[in-house]
């Protein structure tokens, strides 16, 4: 979906670019401000070098300050006890100023991550919109419930905002997974504290200035920057947090269900990583189509995301053919300028996962993988690009083949039957996502239920849209769901009343 008729060009991008104000302050209760401690953390151009601001590195004085300005507001009812439809038009008001404010939020979201422009305007900035127009939409759509109690008693099962929310944000989608999140909590009727990842920032710091002016009321909204080890951690011991929505990886996810354990038991909901795999089974046709949806899934946001498809499982019969559209397809992936709008890959996010990503590519040379594609870039002091790198020859206890490389990445490994294909790409500690291409509906049923992950795409590379649950099977995912009506589940309380109606409780009218 995209809000815009005509993508800009690069020279209306490069003018947005330059006057751009970079927001860099807390946004607590209301009001934009330094961290209490006055200490910042540089946030870094990944595409230049450059630092571009530096941001309010907040910690537990202040998350100790938001949560209970946010205990205030949820108590005071000003959004919890709103009418459902007053909290729908609100945050319809938001949608509006965003899309307003589009070309600005597209801009601060490829400066921060190296994330390309055209994504940028055409998926990221749209779908946050329509995610947080859907949920919107859904607050006062979602109804509670009667039991089955017959004609003696009234059995209510009512639905209830958990009280103060807190979303913890990845670096990879900043702006989607701020609404994956902040949308479901807010249509519930919760406050909502945000803690965006430190390499990612602004994006949600310019959300909560258009929060404020949609009129979503003080204590509501909150955005506190700063590291994982002292805003996040704090976060996740906080005695008066509610619930922690959390996308990241495996290994941080498991701190927060630790923190949740050793302070109130808050509830946790994780969306974590991947090892996801593309299976073509030997019936497949159409080898250009699934050449197509293959370097898509591999390489989209620079391999820098959950449901990559960094593992190609394809059968003998039809592997080279396969590989070899592959490759001619990744060369029309153009590596650069997140800025221009004519380059389909931007900026690996840092230097430490560019270096992370490296290491796995020299790793697999040592470990006797082939390179099917040229050497990738390297960083020339300037900025962080790799492009896209496909290896062939890999045996499934290869590291490419069982980590999580987040990197334009992909491993290609042969089998010589369906049924092994299937078998190879559930072994793996994740589950989140899964392509499987065949061109037999019955083959299509049969093995899609086989595969263990949140999502199985067939004949496709998708993630489901906004209508449909997202999150993974075995450690990709713990919980709950992002995504579809079931993700206002985590973020209320079910309550059951139950009323007498027993003849017991009728005073008889004497008249």
């Amino acid at each position: 979906m995209s809000l815009m008729s005509n993508l800009l060009n690069k020279h209306e991008i490069q003018a947005i670019a330059e006057q751009v104000n970079f927001p860099n302050t807390a946004f607590i209760n209301g009001k934009f401000g330094a961290a209490k401690s006055g200490k910042t953390f540089a946030t870094i151009n990944p595409a230049t070098g450059e630092t571009l601001t530096q941001i309010a590195a907040c910690d537990a004085d202040d998350v100790d300050l938001a949560v209970a300005k946010g205990r205030k507001a949820f108590n005071s009812g000003s959004w919890s006890k709103m009418h459902p439809t007053d909290r729908k038009n609100t945050m319809i008001k938001l949608a509006k100023l965003l899309t307003r404010h589009r070309n600005e939020l597209a801009v601060l979201e490829s400066l921060e991550s190296g994330k390309p422009i055209k994504d940028c305007l055409e998926i990221d900035v749209p779908e946050t919109i329509q995610c947080l127009l859907w949920h919107a939409e859904a607050a006062d759509k979602i109804y509670d419930q009667i039991s089955p109690s017959g004609d003696v008693a009234l059995g209510m099962i009512v639905r209830e905002p958990a009280g103060v929310v807190a979303c913890v944000l990845p670096w990879n989608f900043p702006l989607m997974m701020l609404a994956w999140k902040m949308g479901p909590a807010l249509a519930s009727g919760n406050s909502v504290i945000v803690k965006p990842a430190e390499l990612t920032s602004m994006t949600a710091l310019k959300v909560a200035e258009l929060a404020e002016e949609a009129g979503i009321p003080e204590g509501v909204f909150q955005v506190i920057p700063g590291l994982g080890e002292t805003a996040g951690q704090a976060i996740g011991r906080h005695p008066d947090i509610n619930v922690i929505s959390f996308t990241g990886s495996t290994e941080i996810g498991r701190r927060f269900l630790e923190y949740s354990a050793q302070s109130n038991l808050k509830r946790v909901t994780l969306e974590c990583g991947g090892k996801n795999p593309a299976v073509v089974l030997q019936d497949a046709k159409q080898l250009d189509d699934i050449a197509r949806h293959v370097v898509q899934a591999a390489f989209w946001n620079m391999g820098q995301n959950c449901t990559a498809n960094s593992r190609l499982i394809v059968h003998k019969n039809i592997h080279d053919a396969l590989v070899e559209r592959i490759i001619d397809r990744t060369a029309d992936w153009r590596t650069g300028d997140p800025l221009d709008p004519s380059n389909a890959l931007g900026a690996i996010v840092s230097q430490e996962q560019f270096d992370k990503v490296n290491g796995f590519i020299d790793g697999a040379k040592k470990q006797g993988a082939r390179q099917l594609t040229k050497e990738p870039a390297k960083s020339n002091g300037r900025g962080l690009f790799i492009t896209p790198t496909i290896f062939g020859d890999v045996k499934p206890d290869m590291e490419i083949a069982v980590d999580e490389v987040f990197g334009p990445v992909m491993a290609v490994i042969p089998v010589g039957s369906d049924q092994e294909a299937i078998t190879l790409a559930n072994q793996t500690e994740y589950g989140l996502q899964a392509s499987l291409f065949t061109s037999d509906v019955g083959r299509a049923h049969f093995y899609s239920r086989q595969l263990q992950a949140g999502t199985v795409s067939v004949n496709c590379y998708s993630e489901g849209d906004i209508t449909t649950p997202f999150g993974g099977y075995k450690q990709s995912g713990f919980g709950g769901k992002d995504n579809s009506l079931m993700a206002h589940d985590q973020y209320v309380q079910t309550k059951t009343i139950w009323i007498d109606l027993s003849e017991d409780h009728i005073e008889e009218d004497i008249g």
